[in-house]
């Protein structure tokens, strides 16, 4: 800064029309005054001390745009950094939800089997007031989405309560390539086949089990829907699905490729789709069958 524009600044800060004592005797010329005989006058800097400290403020507070544009670059850089990071932990809060609903379905199982004697439910139950009674509630008859549901007359719920543990965080009922089977999400999760007898024979007897750490009580579970609307061969659909088997696709692996499960002995495992199982008709749907060794009966 020139030593007239220190000046200036000094007169503004003080507000005092004197110089700086270090540059006094510089500018002795400045503030002598007018010989006798002569107009006399204020001495006049060569510049206007507002002027001096605008733009002192203005080239503290300024951005150049190359700094702006360097700024917006590391934000975006960061934001693409992040977001996987937040979608990785979303999914993974998703499947520890699911694995502790799970297994708290996992421990109703049991103390139903304990106070029937062992003996397992069956998938499907008697037709009544215009539905049918299921293992997971009561399922109007009538039009897809448009259907009444009772969880309440379900096999499990006298041991839940109103717990909401009966649909898995991960299951997108959003997603337009979902179809409702009731008025709103009902139960996400299938039942294993195996530990449920035909009608016309005695309950499996689970206390018989050889395995009980090996076999599947219940699963993440959808299936893909071509023939109830809006579902068509044309636009196949998601929907919810209440049983598993070996023979049909109805596992739903919905945590990065993977199924949460339920074993008989109460244990929650993760399991991958077994080779060649998958339905490919919905995209970024991962539908199949598990290992047809855990889905075997006693």
């Amino acid at each position: 800064m020139a030593e007239s524009e220190k000046l200036c600044v000094q007169i503004a800060l003080d507000g005092r029309k004197k110089a700086c004592p270090k540059t006094a005797e510089k500018n002795q010329t400045l503030l002598t005054p007018a010989p006798p005989g002569t107009t006399a006058s204020e001495p006049q800097p060569n510049c206007s001390a507002k002027a001096a400290v605008s733009r002192i403020g203005s080239a503290r507070a300024a951005f150049t745009l190359l700094e702006l544009l360097v700024v917006i670059s590391v934000i975006a850089v960061l934001g693409a950094l992040l977001l996987p990071a937040l979608n990785r932990s979303k999914s993974s809060a998703r499947r520890v939800q699911c694995v502790g609903h799970l297994r708290q379905l996992g421990l109703a199982g049991q103390l139903y089997w304990d106070d029937h004697s062992g003996s397992a439910f069956h998938w499907r139950g008697a037709s009544t007031n215009g539905g049918q009674i299921y293992w997971f509630g009561w399922l109007e008859n009538g039009n897809e989405g448009g259907r009444r549901f009772d969880r309440t007359q379900g096999a499990l719920h006298p041991y839940l309560a109103d717990r909401g543990v009966e649909v898995c965080p991960a299951l997108n009922y959003l997603n337009p390539q979902f179809k409702l089977k009731a008025t709103g999400a009902s139960y996400g999760y299938g039942y294993n086949l195996s530990l449920s007898a035909p009608p016309a024979q005695p309950p499996v007897n689970t206390d018989k089990l050889a395995r009980p750490a090996e076999l599947v009580f219940l699963a993440d579970a959808a299936q893909v829907n071509t023939f109830q609307p809006p579902a068509s061969p044309q636009n196949p659909l998601l929907e919810e699905f209440y049983y598993l088997n070996a023979h049909e696709a109805t596992i739903h692996f919905r945590h990065t490729r993977s199924a949460n499960t339920v074993f008989c002995d109460g244990h929650v495992a993760p399991e991958k789709p077994a080779p060649g199982s998958l339905d490919p008709r919905v995209p970024g749907q991962v539908v199949g069958r598990l290992r047809a060794e855990i889905l075997a009966g006693p």
